[in-house]
């Protein structure tokens, strides 16, 4: 039998929504609670410095709805001291640190590990001190998945968009499969995630070592036309069939 595949749900672009208006609606909090009854296995969230989406309040009701539901919160967070000084204050079971630029509209790309080693160690290890575990969001390269033991981290998540988007996926799927291994070889946890939609998540399903995909953007779109818990089960579905 293969590992179990888990499912996080981003719920960023459900506060996006409700910014564009201002106001409460949609409630992101009300989306993680549809997503945890449909059946995902935890909520990701991405506390950006110019709070464009999730916004503190929305962190400080999303804490204890997990908690309470036994479902694990990843706090997506670029490598900052606010951003420290607010995990070590929530104490998140989950990070993942992402690069993070004020002029995208979402995170593009893969941290470069070797180019931070010297920032990541300390920031690592400050959020292991408060009990999290640590991924580092990363291109499927095999330097940076040596990196990434180097410097402690617990997991990796490999980012999928350029493979999402690409015409030939070959050589990209090549490069997941590579990294996922290695990653698994060396003793991190492997994740996968950006841009994956229902025609996308199948073969990157298929990759024995990962056992968590992180997917947001596409089901609350999806969402839109078929409801939120029916996007989630379509994708489950769509998941636990590439695997088999």
């Amino acid at each position: 039998m293969g590992r179990e595949l888990r499912l996080g749900v981003n719920i960023d672009h459900v506060a996006t929504v409700r910014n564009a208006r201002g106001g409460q609606h949609p409630d992101p909090v009300r989306a993680a609670t549809l997503a945890l009854d449909a059946g995902a296995d935890g909520i990701t969230v991405h506390l950006r410095e110019d709070r464009r989406h999730i916004r503190d309040e929305d962190l400080n009701a999303l804490m204890p709805l997990c908690r309470e539901r036994q479902a694990h919160l990843n706090l997506e967070m670029a490598m900052t001291d606010d951003m420290l000084a607010i995990a070590r204050h929530h104490r998140p079971p989950a990070v993942c640190v992402v690069p993070e630029k004020r002029e995208e509209r979402t995170t593009e790309g893969g941290l470069d590990l070797m180019q931070h080693q010297d920032r990541l160690r300390p920031f690592i290890q400050a959020c292991q001190d408060f009990g999290a575990r640590v991924s580092l969001f990363i291109e499927p390269d095999t330097r940076q998945v040596d990196m990434a033991k180097t410097l402690g981290a617990d997991v990796i998540e490999l980012h999928t968009g350029a493979y999402c988007l690409a015409a030939d996926k070959t050589d990209l799927l090549s490069a997941l499969q590579t990294s996922a291994k290695l990653a698994d070889r060396l003793g991190l946890e492997v994740h996968a995630g950006h841009g994956l939609d229902y025609q996308t998540v199948g073969p990157v399903a298929a990759i024995p070592e990962v056992v968590e995909l992180n997917i947001g953007h596409f089901l609350i779109g999806e969402a839109i036309f078929t409801g939120l818990p029916e996007a989630i089960a379509k994708m489950r579905q769509q998941m636990q069939a590439s695997r088999s």
